[in-house]
């Protein structure tokens, strides 16, 4: 049996051509025919006020971080549940992370703990949308707004995902996108800052472009382009670009189909919820969350998931944990603070497998991998 990966990148088909037509363009580098048609796409379709791409969700928490003027003193909340760049990207910047736990029916940050870690030093929350399941928005917006807090949303799983009927990445001040290999609309690697607050659009350009005028200049706003603030090379090329704009083209297209493919999942494992063993669950989805079908996992009894997972490879099926707790990290524990107990995040942690889940994956496999994992059960003598 060929091995069965984790994750396939998609080509849709008109990535190259679009890249070959950039010969004609005779332009290669940032802020191209590509990347504005992208932009104005997001602009339109997400309902941002403006959208900038980037070289990757890296950059454009960097861009965030640079935007709020952080201070030595200040704190960010953030969930310990997330990926290294969210919080590093602050912490650069001399801010304090301080970690809170998450809730065990999202997997996202538990919005009744968050008022507990707001302190007088504290000057934005930022949430993630993780799995592409949204967050509790009319909570977290309400106490932004009680506490006059920066919101910034981490909506690198979540393109196309919906907090009720409106897209994630135009609730918070800013929003990030990823376009890496391993999400659902990629171009090998890139990224996108989403603006809500008009106030930061126009240093955000200044950020992007090293720090320069460029964006006054390229619109004869000023005669010469010069240093005026903090900045660094942000953009994506045009290259990166070109292959983007095929897949959000058919964005909508590849999110019904990777949805379709998670209610498969659902499907053929929902003897799950049956068992009376609770050995594992299925993913729980908010009635207010419109999920995008980023990815497929269970959570298992923590002693056995790193069993699982090998038994999984010894079948040439390629499961994966996730994220090791930013709190319990080497450098999260030198530089942060934590809010309470973060055991939901400990336990999640601990007990999250993630399986294959990729456009194009057919249900001959999905039934394979369900199949195996009834096996799994009966050497255990657990009943499925």
């Amino acid at each position: 049996m060929k091995k069965i990966p984790f994750n396939k990148p998609i080509v849709l088909g008109d990535e190259f051509k679009n890249i070959l037509t950039l010969k004609k363009k005779c332009f290669f580098s940032s802020n191209g025919f590509f990347t504005k048609k992208i932009q104005n796409w997001l602009i339109q379709n997400i309902d941002c006020k403006d959208a900038i791409l980037t070289k990757s969700c890296t950059a454009a928490l960097e861009i965030c971080a640079l935007l709020l003027r952080l201070k030595k003193k200040d704190e960010i909340i953030f969930p310990s549940y997330a990926f290294v760049s969210t919080a590093n990207a602050f912490a650069m910047m001399g801010a304090t992370p301080v970690f809170v736990d998450i809730d065990e029916v999202s997997l996202n940050i538990d919005v009744n703990k968050i008022e507990k870690a707001i302190t007088k030093n504290t000057k934005a929350i930022v949430i993630v949308h993780y799995a592409g399941v949204a967050c509790d928005m009319k909570k977290i917006l309400k106490i932004k707004k009680k506490y006059g807090l920066y919101l910034i949303e981490d909506a690198a799983h979540a393109f196309l995902s919906k907090y009720k009927n409106k897209y994630l990445g135009s609730f918070g001040d800013l929003a990030t996108f990823s376009f890496h290999e391993t999400k659902n609309i990629h171009c090998g690697e890139g990224g996108a800052l989403l603006i809500n607050n008009k106030k930061f659009i126009k240093r955000s350009k200044v950020i992007r472009d090293k720090g320069t005028n460029r964006e006054e200049f390229n619109n004869n706003i000023v005669k010469k382009y010069t240093w005026v603030d903090f900045g660094s090379s942000y953009a994506l090329n045009e290259i990166n670009a070109a292959f983007l704009y095929a897949q959000i083209k058919k964005a909508k297209y590849i999110t019904k189909k990777r949805i379709n493919i998670f209610n498969y999942y659902k499907h053929k494992f929902d003897y799950l919820n049956n068992s009376k063993s609770f050995f594992a669950r299925l993913p729980k989805i908010p009635p207010y969350a419109k999920y995008n079908g980023h990815f497929f996992y269970l959570i298992v009894n923590p002693r056995m998931r790193d069993e699982i997972i090998n038994f999984y490879k010894i079948k040439k099926i390629q499961t994966l944990f996730h994220y090791i707790p930013l709190h319990s990290s080497p450098f999260g524990k030198k530089i942060s603070k934590k809010s309470g107990d973060l055991n939901v995040t400990d336990l999640i942690s601990n007990s999250i497998i993630r399986f294959p889940t990729y456009l194009g994956i057919s249900k001959n496999i999905i039934d394979l991998i369900s199949i195996e994992f009834k096996k799994y059960l009966r050497k255990l003598k657990i009943q499925a």
